[in-house]
């Protein structure tokens, strides 16, 4: 058999649509969403990413604001930025990209932004209301994935669901969304012994360790949705997953490619979180 494509790209074009009709039906209301992304110092990959996110404000109705600062900006003058972009009525999300400079602890900073504008769903108090089950933001990169399994039609009660990866930002939100479903999840990492016979079990497999060929076409079981978080370079330099998609894809039922699957959802997913900011703020309006 050979497993059927999850089209990232397609379906982020439709969840996109989606916001973007929401968004002006929002605006027309007077409550446009806005989106405030900071970024601290000259990392190249950075700043595409920077760039990336504040076209697709452009491309859906947000108001955006893009704050850029020399690598020398300190702690304390970030810090006040977040604060007053918290008391800010017209930003519904504020995302601080990622790395800072060694001199910036990064879990302040993330710890400073306003739960209700944490649209990457990365601070303490937004991890707490996930595991609740509390109205909150899910992180982006879970949260698309979700959308992703959604598309199969496969119900996810009782199925079971193998994560590998264990980091706060990818592997415990997203068993923990799977377990909002009532699959039964199992959470493999480095220091799990015999991945493969964890892995032959599950219905669906999350793969997210960051390394290439983690998983392969006999550790998967026929029929199973294969969903490939990885972001590697092969022998050639070409992009690839965590999944070696040549042997897996014969034995899946669905798959995600690389590029193509998970990587285009991630920054819609960031546009969904801020429409909803927006969408609760004119619910109390």
């Amino acid at each position: 058999m050979t497993a059927q494509l999850i089209d990232g790209v397609k379906l982020s074009q439709q969840l996109r649509a989606d916001i973007a009709a929401r968004t002006a039906a929002l605006t027309a209301a007077g409550h446009q969403p806005g989106l405030a992304v900071i970024i601290v110092g000259d990392d190249p990959a950075s700043h595409v990413y920077v760039r990336n996110k504040v076209k697709a404000c452009g491309d859906v109705g947000f108001h955006s604001v893009l704050e850029k600062y020399e690598a020398d900006f300190s702690e304390q003058a970030l810090l006040d930025r977040i604060a007053a972009l918290n008391a800010d009525p017209a930003i519904h999300g504020i995302l601080v990209q990622m790395p800072l400079p060694k001199h910036i602890d990064a879990s302040k900073v993330i710890e400073a932004i306003a739960t209700s504008k944490d649209v990457d769903g990365y601070s303490v108090l937004s991890a707490g209301e996930l595991m609740a089950g509390l109205e909150g933001f899910r992180p982006c990169t879970p949260y698309g994935c979700m959308k992703l399994i959604e598309t199969t039609g496969v119900n996810l009660r009782g199925k079971h669901a193998v994560v590998i990866g264990r980091s706060n930002t990818v592997g415990k939100p997203m068993a923990l969304l799977l377990l909002q479903q009532n699959a039964t999840v199992t959470i493999c990492h480095s220091g799990t012994p015999d991945l493969g016979y964890h892995t032959r079990q599950a219905d669906v497999v999350v793969a997210a360790v960051g390394r290439r060929n983690t998983l392969t076409g006999d550790m998967v079981k026929p029929g199973a949705i294969v969903i490939d978080v990885g972001i590697n370079r092969n022998d050639e330099g070409k992009l690839c997953g965590d999944v070696d998609f040549d042997s897996v894809k014969e034995v899946a039922g669905h798959i995600t490619p690389v590029p193509g699957g998970v990587g285009p959802m991630t920054i819609t997913m960031l546009l969904m979180n801020t429409l909803e900011s927006a969408e609760r703020v004119a619910k109390r309006a």
